[in-house]
């Protein structure tokens, strides 16, 4: 059996849903890499927002769900319209991030009506890199004699240091670069850390704690 494309998937989902689907989304590294050259996306990241969730819901979804994920893709996130209008406060990078990079596969505009605060981003960058500043060192305590295991905490952890990246090129008013390699050299111009090397765990939690002191900085200086 050949394996469920990404039109294959929103068709179906479109299909079984009816008026019931509000926006079906393709976000995340493979929204990213459309065009871009840089191979096979990691993962088809999807976002699905409906009228309202209920048992009737997953029951039209079971089956192409059940292709999607035998297929070794993610389920997709699944929020009312209500829920994804009230929680750009909440997840403003995420939202962001979104909408930055993203695909609509079925349904309409999910962005109409929808605005991110410049405050709300800061403020869940601060929190969020000085949480992830915290465990990286919790980690690096308990496994700095293990090369192999502080490799593996750097792998783990990238994905979401390269979102936080790009939110602060955002609040700096410029543009991430889709490739992850430039990314991290205009991040690293910005706040001032080595962009090479990354993947050993000193300068890796070096550039983590000197972002987060950036950050911590717009709140001083938020001009």
């Amino acid at each position: 059996m050949a394996r469920m494309t990404l039109e294959a998937f929103a068709t179906r989902v479109a299909e079984a849903l009816g008026p019931r689907l509000v926006t079906l989304v393709l976000y995340g590294s493979a929204a990213r890499e459309q065009g871009t050259g840089t191979g096979e996306p990691s993962a088809m990241n999807t976002l699905l927002i409906v009228d309202r969730v209920d048992a009737d819901l997953f029951g039209r979804l079971v089956a192409p769900a059940r292709d999607w994920v035998s297929a070794n893709h993610p389920p997709p996130l699944v929020l009312t319209d209500q829920e994804w209008r009230d929680s750009a406060d909440a997840f403003p990078i995420e939202y962001e991030d979104i909408r930055a990079h993203h695909r609509v596969l079925a349904g309409g505009d999910p962005w109409r009506g929808i605005t991110v605060q410049r405050e709300h981003v800061r403020r869940q960058l601060e929190q969020e890199l000085m949480g992830k500043l915290m465990h990286l060192r919790q980690a690096y305590v308990a496994d700095w004699n293990h090369p192999k295991r502080l490799a593996e905490v750097v792998r783990g952890t990238r994905a979401g240091f390269l979102t936080m990246l790009r939110a602060v090129l955002r609040l700096a008013g410029r543009t991430p670069p889709a490739d992850s390699v430039a990314l991290v050299r205009a991040a690293a111009a910005l706040i001032g850390f080595a962009p090479d090397g990354l993947t050993e765990p000193a300068a890796y939690l070096d550039a983590m704690r000197r972002t987060a002191e950036y950050v911590n900085r717009l709140e001083r200086n938020p001009s």
